[in-house]
């Protein structure tokens, strides 16, 4: 009887152990899986010329997506091989933005993205960023939530979680435009009441964005704009655009670069304005995919 006991206790272990272990292994392999289906559709969306052929791609995309993202722990798969999606992770672990972009036939974009919250218990927390951008009449200085976004490709998170009386975020974004013109944004993000809310008055020092709920460049779309943070410095960094003749100051399709340098500087919780930054070395192109769909 002893015998017996202790085979089927032998039994019932490894029964148990098989039937976990293919399971980390399962999950694992359909993320793969995923992630392939992901590359071929996001690359449809982007490159294909037939525009509702690229609308059709993002659909699936997103379908695709939310069902990828329902595998348990999803949360620390990677997916870096899709390159047309921007994946930014906060880093606190606290989150991460999935957004992308489908471009029309007339040279304007509708964006498209979620925030994945991370889970201890590894099950899917999602906040869908439905786009609003053509509804915005003074974007600026609006605070909106996600179900109602000003529309992005975010390449960078910066948190700020010290010295404020609400914990945030600052997401950098490139947000394409028009035929003419592209824009680049500093966005706020914070979590409340089960929602993420963009927007913050959170900028100084500037008088032409003081109050500003969040800051938006635009400039010639033939033109590459750096924006940036410098994190040695506490300061986010970018070019500063003016007119080739200020005769056209306030066309803004027509700015570009001048070859010097403004930023933002973190001063207690707050971005206060810095203008001619001496920079001891010329900052990178490392986001310069975002100033042209078809790099990405």
């Amino acid at each position: 009887m002893k015998q017996v006991l202790l085979i089927c206790c032998l039994f019932f272990f490894l029964f148990t152990k098989a039937l976990g272990q293919p399971s980390g292994n399962n999950n694992q392999q359909q993320l793969i899986a995923f992630q392939d289906s992901l590359k071929q559709i996001s690359y449809k969306m982007v490159n294909d010329s037939i525009e509702p052929e690229r609308y059709n791609a993002s659909y699936k995309l997103i379908k695709t997506l939310l069902t990828a993202l329902k595998t348990p722990y999803s949360f620390d798969f990677t997916f870096d091989s899709v390159k047309s999606i921007s994946i930014q992770s906060s880093s606190d672990k606290r989150f991460r933005i999935f957004s992308w972009h489908v471009m029309n036939n007339d040279g304007s974009y509708r964006y498209y993205g979620t925030i994945q919250m991370n889970k201890p218990d590894g099950k899917l927390e999602l906040l869908p960023l439905i786009d609003y951008t053509s509804v915005f009449k003074n974007p600026s200085d609006s605070i909106t939530t996600n179900d109602k976004w000003f529309g992005a490709q975010y390449y960078k998170i910066i948190p700020v979680l010290n010295n404020v009386p609400i914990p945030y975020y600052v997401l950098l974004g490139w947000k394409g435009n028009t035929i003419k013109s592209t824009k680049k944004i500093i966005e706020i993000l914070y979590f409340k009441d089960g929602k993420a809310h963009f927007g913050m008055p959170v900028f100084d020092g500037d008088p032409d964005n003081l109050g500003k709920k969040r800051i938006i460049f635009e400039y010639d779309r033939r033109a590459s704009m750096f924006l940036n943070d410098e994190p040695t410095i506490n300061t986010i960094v970018f070019d500063h655009l003016a007119p080739p003749d200020p005769k056209l100051k306030g066309k803004f399709e027509l700015y570009g670069p001048d070859f010097s340098y403004d930023g933002f500087k973190l001063v207690n919780g707050r971005w206060k304005f810095v203008q001619d930054l001496e920079l001891k070395n010329n900052p990178t192109d490392q986001d310069d995919n975002f100033n042209d769909p078809k790099k990405l």
